[in-house]
């Protein structure tokens, strides 16, 4: 999979922050959630508009910068 398709970045949006699918949900936001206990499944139950991909795209992306 490749976060490419998924995670997006705008300048005038979330002041740049990467960002899913040129939503307004980042993907700190995302990784935020996990890291305070959410699952996938409670992530997106209270975010319909996400999909797992995107959740997973979110950990790829980040999982990219830490170790380039």
């Amino acid at each position: 999979m490749s976060d490419r398709n998924i995670i997006t970045i705008e300048p005038d949006k979330r002041g740049g922050k990467p960002c899913i699918r040129r939503m307004r949900i980042t993907v700190y936001d995302v990784l935020g959630w996990l890291a305070s206990g959410m699952s996938i499944t409670e992530i997106i139950d209270d975010f319909p508009e996400l999909t797992e991909e995107d959740i997973k795209a979110c950990l790829e992306f980040a999982a990219d910068r830490n170790y380039h």
